[in-house]
């Protein structure tokens, strides 16, 4: 028989590196793919924080937090002036009595629209407009006929229209919280009638609803 010869010591020392090489290849990659992981999630976990603070902007307005999806709708005026207000022109309910449907019907150049909203009153007197609810302003619009107009999108479906004001202090894709003034109830040729008042409507998932279902007018 062929008798082996032993390895020599250069021989088994190739060959222990031989088998260490291709670990230490794979554990070298799995440490830089587990660091590069770790690296991102510190970025993405960083970011929030450092906009939250204001630190990329000195100059950027502060956040403010709202409870938008938990709010109920409120007057769109100072409540202090509960006593003053009127609703000289009403929702138009097809239910309701003929004289209530005929006192709903807005009136101009003898042609007839149904009121989906109601009209308001102080007395005849300009009135600060408050936002009923948090929201996006998603439009404005300005009518030197009919008065400026602002609607607000809100987080439960609900859409508000203030119509008939003057002095606006919102624009188009702001950000407003309830209570914030808005702009102020004035008169318009359209609407002669009604004097100086607001022009208030509610919408529920696009479709008009009487505010006074929401609201103790």
């Amino acid at each position: 028989m062929r008798e082996e010869k032993p390895k020599s010591p250069s021989q088994k020392n190739k060959s222990q590196k031989n088998r260490w090489f291709w670990p230490a290849i794979y554990a070298g990659i799995a440490i830089v793919f587990v660091g590069m992981i770790w690296g991102y999630n510190a970025v993405i976990q960083k970011g929030p924080n450092e906009a939250a603070d204001g630190s990329t902007d000195p100059n950027a307005p502060p956040l403010v937090e709202t409870n938008a999806s938990n709010e109920v709708l409120k007057f769109p005026f100072n409540e202090d002036q509960l006593d003053s207000m009127a609703i000289i022109q009403d929702y138009y309910d097809v239910e309701a009595s003929e004289e209530d449907r005929e006192n709903a019907l807005l009136v101009f150049n003898q042609t007839y629209v149904t009121n989906k909203g109601v009209s308001i009153s102080m007395e005849g007197q300009p009135f600060e407009v408050l936002a009923a609810m948090s929201g996006t302003v998603t439009e404005v619009i300005v009518d030197q006929f009919k008065g400026a107009e602002v609607k607000i999108e809100h987080a439960n479906g609900l859409t508000t229209l203030y119509g008939s004001l003057t002095g606006l202090l919102v624009k188009q894709g702001d950000e407003v919280v309830q209570g914030q003034s808005i702009g102020t109830a004035t008169s318009n040729e359209w609407n002669a009638k009604a004097g100086t008042h607001l022009h208030f409507e509610v919408h529920k998932d696009g479709n008009p609803i009487n505010p006074r279902s929401m609201l103790g007018f």
